[in-house]
């Protein structure tokens, strides 16, 4: 199977699931991108390293030693010491994504750095659906705030109406009884 091949079966959710917010940004890590962009994580940052006016802090910064522990302890990944990391993680967002897969310059780069900036594009769409679902309701609440009491009422009704469709009245006999004499 071709390296392309096997980008393309890579699913969005496992690149979604691999963006993380700090600091208010959505980033993706270093050694994230790096495993999907197929080149050590060592390499990745030698790139950045080499074109760090390309990498402001809007794109990408270092993690904080509390930021990475707290990272650490969501994701469940090694310790320091014992096969871990020694620097602290750098992490990219979208535009830093973006510029990172213009300087790891092969097929697979450009081809998985589509596949991520898609990825944050459907993550923001999502949040913004969400944002607009949740302002809708919120509009619904104001403007039934001080009816709250004939919606409540209405429901009552409505209630009410449902038992006794339920548990219908047994019916009356109507018209003219016949009684038979026996004879």
């Amino acid at each position: 199977m071709s390296k392309k091949n096997t980008l393309a079966i890579i699913p969005d959710e496992i690149i979604i699931n691999k963006i993380f917010i700090i600091r208010g940004h959505k980033v993706m890590l270093d050694s994230d991108l790096a495993e999907l962009y197929g080149v050590e994580t060592k390499r990745l940052k030698e790139t950045v390293k080499r074109n760090i006016r390309r990498f402001p802090e809007k794109y990408m910064f270092e993690l904080t030693v509390k930021e990475n522990d707290s990272l650490r302890s969501q994701i469940a990944t090694s310790k320091a010491g014992r096969g871990g990391a020694r620097y602290l993680p750098m992490v990219f967002t979208e535009h830093g994504v973006l510029q990172l897969s213009n300087y790891l310059n092969s097929e697979s780069a450009i081809e998985i750095g589509f596949k991520i900036i898609d990825a944050f594009v459907r993550l923001r769409e999502m949040i913004m659906d969400n944002t607009e679902l949740r302002l809708a309701f919120e509009e619904i609440k104001r403007k039934t705030e001080n009816n709250t009491k004939n919606i409540e009422l209405v429901f009552q009704y409505l209630d009410e109406l449902l038992q006794k469709m339920e548990k219908p009245k047994p019916r009356t006999e109507i018209g003219y009884k016949i009684s038979r004499k026996n004879g």
